[in-house]
């Protein structure tokens, strides 16, 4: 198989960096190999990078603020690798713009199917990386998610910011107004896989927009639950183009 992305593994594992790429260069990729933040920041200053692989625990600057500082820069594709004891951890990875993460230990097939998952949504039809579509704009009960500059204007013209997870799950509801959706549906539309039963990212997620929405948790009247079902969007969407 044949293919242009190259995908930059940083991981203070010697072995485990060693093994990745190899394993991606196998199957078609073009490996770059990283031992902390600074190989990492060297790599994507001077060479071309598709996605990164991105452990959670390196030394000196960890995978979190590396991951937010590479969100905030670039739309780079990013999948964090964490432990699969600290879920908080997988939570904070996709609230800092994670596209995914993936629990360690892990088959080195699993990750690549993740890789592929990954790049199939960020270099597509749509992706973020192309031309902005005429629909620029999603209304909703005075709200507006603008889709190029991904942050929410509340009805009265204050922007509210949105972390890379809560800009796609809120896109992914508006995008099926009056719909319900399971959390599985959820999470493989914004993520592009399938939940664990301990997997509670989206419900973190639904709290976090609701806040941020000022929509009351305990009667929420914008995405709203559904018992044994999943969320909501209960809202009339219209879009609006930018001039």
């Amino acid at each position: 198989m044949e293919t242009t992305a190259t995908i930059l593994v940083v991981d203070d594992d010697r072995e485990i960096r060693t093994l990745l790429g190899d394993y991606l260069d196998t199957n078609g990729y073009r490996a770059l190999l990283a031992a902390d933040g600074i190989e990492m920041n060297r790599a994507i200053d001077t060479q071309h990078v598709d996605l990164v692989v991105l452990d959670l625990n390196l030394p000196g600057e960890d995978g979190l603020s590396l991951c937010r500082r590479l969100r905030s820069a670039s739309d780079l594709a990013v999948i964090m690798l964490t432990a699969r004891d600290q879920p908080l951890d997988r939570i904070l990875g996709l609230e800092m713009g994670a596209d995914d993460y993936l629990p360690k230990p892990f088959e080195p097939r699993e990750l690549l199917a993740r890789i592929r998952s990954v790049l199939r949504r960020t270099q597509g039809p749509g992706n973020r990386n192309d031309a902005p579509s005429a629909q620029q704009s999603l209304l909703f009960n005075g709200w507006a998610l603008d889709l190029v500059a991904r942050h929410l204007q509340t009805p009265q013209g204050t922007i509210v910011m949105l972390s890379g997870a809560e800009f796609r799950l809120l896109k992914v509801l508006l995008e099926r107004p009056n719909r319900v959706l399971t959390r599985d549906q959820l999470l493989n539309l914004t993520q592009g896989r399938d939940a664990d039963p301990f997997d509670r990212s989206i419900d973190i997620q639904v709290s976090r927009l609701r806040q941020k929405l000022g929509d009351d948790a305990r009667s929420p009247a914008i995405i709203k639950t559904v018992r044994n079902g999943g969320y909501v969007l209960a809202a009339n969407v219209s879009a609006q183009e930018q001039p």
